[in-house]
């Protein structure tokens, strides 16, 4: 499976906003840069919180299951590290981006997943396979998903 991503113009693109607000700390060039990256994948943008350190300066970021990021800000990023670079920070920063837009439409990911799964295996009725020239031993070429989560708006009985 090969990953989406932007293309190298936007990517470039991203890279020197990001440079840029490592630089000058202004919040305009990380929001330019996270607003790009949230349109290609078509997500929200996460909250991000800024810290001076995280885990006594051991994590450099971290991201939750609601959608909020964590991240040392640049100003605090050099202090007490090891690698304090800046493509350093700005990788770190992609990482846990990539834990926030895996994390979205995990229904639709499962689904995708379940499909991939089941094709080109033989549905097989109480036990056993069809034929191999019968009508219902081929499969579809390709498995259609509306992606409509109906679930997810139903409260689950307790007990």
């Amino acid at each position: 499976m090969r990953m989406m991503l932007p293309t190298l113009h936007e990517r470039r693109s991203v890279d020197r906003a990001l440079q840029r607000f490592f630089l000058t700390h202004r919040p305009a060039d990380f929001r330019r840069a996270l607003a790009a990256i949230c349109r290609f994948y078509n997500v929200k943008a996460p909250t991000i919180e800024w810290y001076e350190y995280l885990d006594w300066g051991k994590g450099a970021g971290r991201t939750w299951e609601n959608g909020v990021i964590q991240l040392v800000h640049p100003e605090n990023w050099k202090r007490g590290r090891k690698y304090n670079t800046m493509k350093q920070w700005i990788h770190t920063l992609h990482h846990e981006i990539g834990h926030y837009l895996f994390w979205t439409d995990a229904e639709r990911k499962a689904d995708l997943f379940a499909a991939g799964m089941m094709q080109g295996v033989a549905a097989s009725d109480s036990g056993r396979a069809r034929s191999p020239g019968s009508a219902a031993a081929k499969t579809p070429a390709r498995a259609r998903l509306t992606g409509t989560r109906r679930s997810v708006a139903r409260r689950r009985a307790a007990g």
